[in-house]
């Protein structure tokens, strides 16, 4: 069964009154969560209950080995994520015998986490815990647990395999939540080709953050990266540094030496030019969609929100009241910043959305969301986390200088009262089945009866397997039996290739890890690296010995990296007419190399230059929807002066920001390519891809909306309020050719083309 109810509404205790009772009875119980914090904060819940008969532990990549081995005897109640049962449990399953042999309940958390490409994954390795268990004659039921999942029980049976039952209906007590659509200033700054430049995100959530976190509001700031979390942090304390020594440049209002205000007293209403809040929808309301203007926190506080009493928290403690929080830091980093926030220690906490999910962090009062979090389930999620225990709370989207972010705050309707996206995952992606099925044998021989649980194409690839010679064909089955690891051959997470270490040069110390496609982007040679607040520049990115060397530094700048991607075009799936344009999904071979990065200062977003880079290419294999303008209509628009391969590029940039309103990803999992005559089609074509190996359901959902999708694009580009183009419309961070060229008038009348409708001879 699923449980699909809003945040905060009971559904812990819905699946927990079972699980215990399970485990009181003799049985055992397997806890899945995406994430070590959420398994941490379960763990913390259930030690609490103080049952001794239930025997709780984690077994994650942070529990210790010498620990390990109780965990597999003893406990009768586990709590782990996917990435150790496919890598530890399932393979070593004889070790863990008893505990499958008695499984009752299986309990799969923020199920809605498991999308695209690595929801495609968990889904498979669900599929081989099932095959495990009834080896040992268990038929655990499956409790789904998600604040946020449209069509619930589909998810549900396209994750598991098995059919579900759905409660969707929540009569859980909620405080009311006032939402605030934010918009930052345009600056004088000129950006790549005069365009103009707005105030990015994190800076003025590191500003709205410090405004809170000095009225006493127990805030928690969410940023799309780790550097932007690093960053978020790093800034607030600065500014309230600048306070509590007397230093009110970032805070004239609140110098004490000319206009004292104590945090307990309420502060003004909204600014009276914004519009009035708009119709409340559910427990939420919007604020207002662009506050005019956004130089002090009295734009802000709307909502009289909980505060300290006046005098509570001295000035000088302030700036080490805020942290930063995000996967990477050690573990007892992580679990002593949670301490911190649960007891109210910290006051402010920026963070990647490793503390999306569940993790209990009652009592917080305001939550920022630096710029938009990729789907509305993320997003109510993100805003869930304020206002638990039924009182009231603020949630304020932050808009990034990019194409949807601006759509969105243009277009509150496309955000309230609109139902949560579909989940997207694709579990018959070869890429993905593939390595599943061989990684099933090597748990137990693959009979031919099994071969139905894992899908319909299954069969068919099991003896592809057979030929590559991954598996061997026996009468009684499909065996493993190469020398090396199967589950080496799934990389769950998507990433590809062994994490590489980032290591301080001057002592070793090991800082973090980062997987290997994001190394290129994060941690390449000159990048800006943040870790704890501390600020590093690499030195050295050695991709073979898999290490990042850095070294401290505090440069005012942060570092963008851009690549150049090649597309040739394998297969057409299918395809139908759009217009005049002819639309078509299918397979294609994407080629990618970083070629250079960006440097932006931190605050003001002015460019301060492009380096050069020396990174070897990338090559996948994955799925695109693209469409073609066929020759007449091309002449007619390069006629009419059209830049032909500006307006391709420009109308390719803004399409790549908006798809991810139609489908569960974000912009940095797809990616596409423009050109005036493409190799294979020999027309003008557009390419939106998948950026996963095999593809990830992206692109295909694309075509499937590809009307909504291309109309939205075009409001997008047309609304903004630039002359010639700009990061909120049509210019992109990644883009490897500098942004050039650029036609935003052509790309809006390239679009006009290929949505009017086909047109009767």
């Amino acid at each position: 069964m699923i449980i699909s109810t809003g945040t905060a509404s009971g559904k812990s205790l819905a699946y927990l009154v079972p699980a215990v009772t399970s485990a009181l009875e003799g049985g055992t119980v397997l806890y899945l969560t995406p994430t070590k914090a959420l398994a941490a904060d379960q763990l913390r819940g259930l030690r609490e209950l103080r049952i001794t008969q239930v025997r709780a532990a984690t077994f994650d990549g942070d529990t210790p080995f010498e620990e390990r081995a109780w965990v597999r005897q003893q406990a009768n109640y586990v709590l782990t994520n996917p990435d150790m049962l496919h890598r530890a449990l399932l393979p070593q399953h004889a070790r863990w015998s008893s505990f499958f042999r008695r499984l009752r309940i299986v309990v799969v958390d923020e199920c809605h986490g498991y999308r695209g490409v690595f929801g495609s994954h968990v889904a498979q390795i669900l599929r081989r815990l099932r095959r495990v268990c009834s080896r040992y004659g268990a038929a655990p039921v499956f409790v789904l647990a998600s604040a946020t999942a449209s069509e619930p029980a589909a998810f549900g049976t396209r994750l598991t395999g098995l059919e579900m039952d759905e409660v969707t209906s929540d009569a859980s007590p909620k405080g009311s939540t006032t939402f605030a659509l934010w918009e930052p200033p345009l600056t004088d700054l000129r950006g790549e080709g005069g365009a103009p430049v707005r105030r990015t995100a994190t800076a003025e959530t590191a500003d709205l953050l410090a405004d809170l976190v000095l009225a006493e509001v127990r805030t928690l700031a969410f940023v799309r990266s780790r550097r932007g979390a690093e960053t978020v942090a790093l800034t607030a304390r600065a500014k309230l540094e600048d306070v509590a020594f007397g230093l009110p440049r970032h805070f004239p209002h609140l110098d004490p030496r000319s206009n004292p205000m104590s945090p307990s007293e309420t502060l003004p209403s909204p600014h009276p030019e914004a519009p009035a809040a708009q119709e409340p929808l559910g427990a939420s309301e919007t604020l207002t969609t662009r506050p005019p203007s956004l130089e002090s926190p009295d734009d802000l506080e709307a909502v009289d929100l909980p505060r300290g009493p006046s005098g509570s928290v001295a000035l000088a403690d302030l700036p080490s009241r805020v942290a930063a929080y995000r996967a990477g830091y050690l573990s007892e980093d992580r679990r002593g910043l949670e301490r911190s926030l649960r007891s109210g220690e910290l006051l402010g906490l920026a963070t990647t959305n490793a503390l999306e999910l569940g993790v209990d962090v009652s009592g917080l009062d305001a939550v920022l969301i630096a710029g938009w979090p990729g789907t509305r389930a993320s997003l109510w999620q993100q805003a869930g986390r304020a206002g638990r225990s039924g009182k009231d709370a603020l949630a304020v989207l932050v808009a990034r200088d990019d194409p949807l972010d601006t759509y969105l705050v243009h277009h509150p309707e496309a955000l309230f009262g609109r139902p949560v996206e579909a989940i997207v995952l694709d579990p018959d992606n070869p890429y993905v089945l593939g390595p599943h099925l061989c990684a099933a044998a090597a748990e137990i021989p693959l009979a031919d009866d099994d071969l139905p649980l894992f899908g319909p194409t299954a069969h068919a690839l099991a003896d592809d397997l057979v030929e590559q010679g991954m598996l061997r064909r026996r009468p009684t089955g499909y065996f493993w039996t190469r020398r090396e690891r199967a589950t080496d051959l799934a990389d769950i997470r998507g990433s590809g290739g062994a994490p590489v270490q980032v290591v301080e040069s001057a002592t070793g110390r090991l800082l973090g890890t980062v997987d290997e496609p994001s190394a290129h982007t994060t941690v390449h040679t000159g990048a800006v690296y943040l870790h704890q607040g501390e600020t590093f520049l690499v030195e050295l990115l050695d991709l073979e010995a898999g290490v990042a060397l850095v070294s401290a530094s505090e440069p005012d700048y942060s570092t963008f990296a851009r690549d150049v991607t090649e597309i040739s075009v394998l297969s057409s799936i299918r395809s139908h007419q759009l217009g005049t344009a002819c639309l078509t999904f299918g397979e294609v071979e994407v080629t990618r190399q970083v070629v250079s990065y960006l440097k932006r200062r931190v605050q003001t977003g002015e460019m301060l230059g492009d380096e050069p880079l020396d990174l070897p290419p990338r090559t996948l294999r994955t799925r695109a929807v693209w469409w073609t303008l066929p020759a007449s209509e091309v002449a007619a628009l390069a006629e009419d002066g059209i830049d032909l391969g500006g307006a391709a590029h420009a109308a390719e940039h803004a399409s790549i920001g908006l798809l991810p309103l139609f489908a569960t990803c974000d912009r940095w999992d797809i990616g596409g390519v423009s050109t005036e005559l493409h190799a294979d089609t020999g027309l003008l074509t557009v390419f939106v891809y998948d950026g996963h190996e095999g593809g990830a359901g992206f692109a295909e959902r694309g075509y499937a909306r590809a009307t909504d999708w291309l109309t939205a694009t075009r409001e997008a580009i047309a609304s903004c309020e630039c002359e010639r183009g700009c990061p909120s419309c049509i210019q992109s961070p990644k883009c490897g050719n500098g942004n050039e060229p650029l036609d935003k008038a052509g790309a809006i009348r390239l679009l006009d083309t290929l949505l009017a409708p086909v047109r009767v001879a």
